[in-house]
Parts: structure tokens; sequence; C-alpha cells
């Protein structure tokens, strides 16, 4: 039986190489952002990666990139309060975008950066995918869904990274993979394959890097 939205694997060894080497190469900060005004130019491919607050986003981009400290990782929800651009190679960028949903912050500071974040998702042409990450623990949230319908509006392809994967036991998964695929079925902006994450372990780094490399 073929599953709807299955788990993405490495299309081939080749692909798992050019994606190690894209990884393996410059990964370099290149600024934080505030407003739209202050976007990089749209020159290159870019990537994001979005997710609710405390998802696991910024440890999945310092696992991806080999690089510790260069994704600001923290156990207080909405730290990340702009938009923080990295330079992957010469060619693309990487964009770690801030949490949405709850955040340990001033509801008027709140509110400023999600706007930030649906101007950002709706209006940048080279934006090539958003990553939305999803707690493996937990499934499909209304917050996700708010903006993987503005995704769905902007016609951008998203495609859903579940994280943590090595802190849920077989069976659950099962059940969490199912709920995500129902949801993910109203979303005709979603890219039919998941990939399936786990910082720690390493599981799927090699897949997400493989997939990153290929767009361009």
């Amino acid at each position: 039986m073929i599953l709807p939205f299955p788990i993405a694997k490495p299309e081939s060894e080749a692909g798992s190489e050019i994606g190690r080497k894209l990884f393996s190469g410059p990964v370099d900060f290149l600024k934080g952002v505030v407003g739209m005004d202050g976007l990089p130019n749209g020159d290159r491919a870019e990537v994001c990666f979005a997710g609710r607050s405390n998802v696991g986003k910024s440890s999945l981009i310092n696992a991806i990139t080999n690089r510790k400290g260069l994704a600001r990782a923290s156990n207080t929800p909405g730290r990340t309060q702009e938009i923080n651009f990295f330079e992957l190679g010469e060619e693309r960028y990487l964009v770690d975008l801030p949490g949405y949903g709850y955040a340990n912050a001033p509801v008027a500071i709140v509110e400023k950066w999600q706007r930030l974040l649906k101007n950002y998702l709706s209006g940048r042409q080279n934006l090539r995918r958003a990553f939305v990450l999803v707690d493996s623990r937990h499934g499909i949230k209304p917050v996700d869904e708010e903006i993987m319908q503005l995704m769905n509006k902007s016609a951008l392809t998203f495609q859903v990274v579940l994280t943590k994967a090595d802190k849920i036991k077989d069976h659950e998964r099962d059940q969490v993979l199912d709920q995500v695929r129902n949801r993910l079925a109203k979303h005709p902006a979603a890219f039919p394959e998941l990939i399936l994450t786990s910082s720690e372990k390493g599981e799927g780094l090699a897949t997400l890097r493989a997939v990153i490399a290929g767009l361009v």
C-alpha cells in the first residue's frame, strides 16, 4: 500500500553527496531582519524554516549545518524575534523564521513579528520552499494550519519536517503520521513527502540536506 505523504528518502547516493558537500561548505550568518525593507536582495534561491515556538527549529538548523552555535537555540519559546538570514554557499540563503504561536514576550512585540512573518511568506519571490516544522510528539496544531493556509493562498510550496523523532515510540509515531497526513490532504500547497528528523540522533538530516541542495 502506498501511503499519501510518504517519508522522503534521498533519491540516490549522488543526491546525498551533493547535499553533504553543500552543507560542509561555507554557512555564514548574514543579517537579522525586523522589517520587510531590511530583506537582502532576492538574487539567490532561498529556503525557510517555520514552526511553532520551541519546535526545535534552531536545533535542526544547527544539526544540518554541523555548526552548534549557528542558530540560537533556547528553552524559552519565542526567543527568535526576527528573520535570520544565512548564506549557504554562494547560491542560496537559508532563513530562520520567528516561531509562531505561544511566545514569552509582550503582546505588541509578538504581533509585530507575526505580521513580519506573514508578509515575508506572501511576498518573497525567490523563496523556493518553506519547511514547516512539526513536533512528532504532537502533530499538526491549529496554529500550524493557519500558516499552511497562508502558504496555500500565496501558492508557496511547503514541506512538513517532523522534529524530535527520537522522543516518540514507534506506535505513537504511526498515530501522529496518520494525523499529519489527514491534515495535509486539505492543503494544496503541501509537498507530497514528509521528512522525519532527529537533531540529536541525526535521523533524516541527509535527506533534508539533499532536498535543499536540489532546490535551485
